[in-house]
């Protein structure tokens, strides 16, 4: 091991009770992006961000605006022109704390039980976000790195990053790198680190059917108007077959077969189905036949109705015809699927099967694409390597079955490919009350960031 690797791991492991008091201090700001009532505290977040890449050593670092919350970037350029860059990617902002009756203590007070934080935003991803600037940190203080290392700090991916890709695009320059590093798509299993090596794609819609052109009396109307509402429900359910396969003609015709060494890579997670069962409160699974539930999970396709909306809801009764009925529409899309390819297979179906009787109307609202990285790639060894260090134990390669629409970005928008992970925890409630991180994680996250750096070294 190099002096400089073995003075900043004791960097790191002196500075913890002040590495602590910096993010319990970032915890307390309640950065929520999708709320406006929060501008000024997303905005506070941001300058606490670069705020905390000054007093790591970062020698450039600037704030930028968007259409909505500020960019926080980062740069330390002391390898020299002829090093790799490693982008390190993160996010400031967190989700709203609704439910908050259900919070065991305020959101945004830290709170520490035993070896767990609890606070909004102390996993996801403030929590991340502050392990990887401590071993930044550590490793700057211990007179330098091997490579050059970029920030990019925002403050919209909890609401879908609408602004990013029009910053990354008109700062191609800035950001050039090797390759990114993102702390947000991956965690521990069952104690064991893990590389994730694939992120599902998303495409969202409203699914509209108009009927009648007013709300009607059901009694004078009823058996003689298609309702809306039945025919909404008659179209989802025809989204699916028998055995839980989506119906939209040529769904699958693009969908990567996974291999023999995947499967078994995925056989080893525990995610079982008593595992899916125990964590979602019910007695038995549903899915597409023919693959196990973490298969089903990271590699292949979904489609899922998010919400519907149509009629009377209120207290009480009201025989009412409704007008029109809404569905919340996702699908979780795996490599190769393309999402505009997707959105032409949901209205050949519409067209197909919605009855004469109805009209469709189809609004796209959110699109990120799928995302796999060869993990062969050296910067996937050197973490490996890191990982395995730190936790004693070989990490394992896992296929991420939500979005990160920025790893897609990156790749379309600055042909750069994503290292993943992260130190959380399955248990660790992210999005739901009572959000927490495991600390003995986040040191150790630091401590692997801190020999990642150096074993990038390793691949000049």
């Amino acid at each position: 091991m190099s002096t400089a690797r073995d003075a900043a791991l004791a960097f790191a492991r002196a500075q913890q009770p002040r590495f602590l008091d910096q993010y319990q201090e970032f915890l307390t700001i309640p950065s929520v992006s999708t709320d406006p009532a929060y501008a000024a505290d997303v905005q506070r977040a941001a300058a606490w961000v670069a705020d905390r890449l000054r007093a790591a050593g970062v020698t450039r670092v600037e704030i930028f605006p968007t259409s909505l919350h500020p960019v926080v970037f980062g740069s330390w350029l002391g390898a020299g022109p002829a090093a790799p860059t490693v982008l390190i990617y993160g996010h400031y902002d967190v989700q709203p704390t609704d439910p908050l009756a259900l919070w065991e203590s305020d959101p945004f007070t830290p709170t520490i039980v035993g070896d767990f934080i609890h606070a909004r935003g102390a996993s996801d991803m403030k929590g991340q976000v502050t392990a990887v600037l401590n071993g930044v940190e550590a490793a700057l203080h211990a007179g330098g790195l091997p490579v050059n290392l970029k920030f990019l700090i925002e403050g919209e991916e909890e609401i879908g990053s609408p602004s990013l890709p029009d910053f990354i695009a008109g700062q191609r320059e800035l950001l050039a790198s090797s390759f990114s590093l993102n702390a947000d798509a991956g965690g521990l299993v069952n104690g064991i680190p893990a590389i994730g090596y694939a992120l599902r794609g998303l495409t969202y819609y409203d699914l509209y059917v108009y009927g009648p052109a007013r709300d009607l009396h059901s009694g004078g109307f009823g058996g003689v108007i298609h309702n809306p509402a039945q025919a909404l429900c008659e179209l989802i359910t025809g989204m699916h077959d028998a055995s839980g396969r989506v119906t939209l003609p040529g769904f699958y015709d693009k969908v990567r077969s996974l291999s023999a060494e995947e499967r078994a890579e995925l056989a080893r997670l525990p995610f079982t189905d008593d595992h899916f069962r125990q964590q979602a409160g019910v007695t038995h699974l549903w899915g597409e036949a023919g693959f196990s539930a973490a298969e089903r999970i990271g590699a292949r396709p979904t489609l899922e109705v998010n919400g519907l909306l149509s009629g009377f809801t209120g207290e009480g009764s009201k025989t009412v015809l409704p007008a029109s009925a809404l569905a919340k529409i996702s699908m979780r899309l795996v490599p190769d699927q393309d999402p505009r390819e997707v959105k032409e297979q949901l209205l050949r179906y519409l067209e197909s099967h919605a009855p004469p009787t109805v009209r469709c109307e189809v609004r796209e609202l959110n699109v990120a694409y799928p995302v796999l990285t060869d993990r062969a790639m050296p910067e996937v060894r050197a973490l490996q390597d890191a990982l395995q260090t730190v936790w004693g134990v070989a990490p394992v390669f896992t296929r991420g079955g939500g979005t990160v629409p920025v790893v897609a970005d990156l790749k379309h928008l600055l042909d750069i490919d994503s290292v993943l992970t992260g130190f959380s925890q399955p248990g660790d409630r992210i999005h739901s009350p009572n959000e927490r991180q495991y600390l003995p994680n986040w040191s150790r996250g630091a401590e692997a960031i801190i020999h990642f750096l150096y074993n990038l070294g390793g691949l000049m």
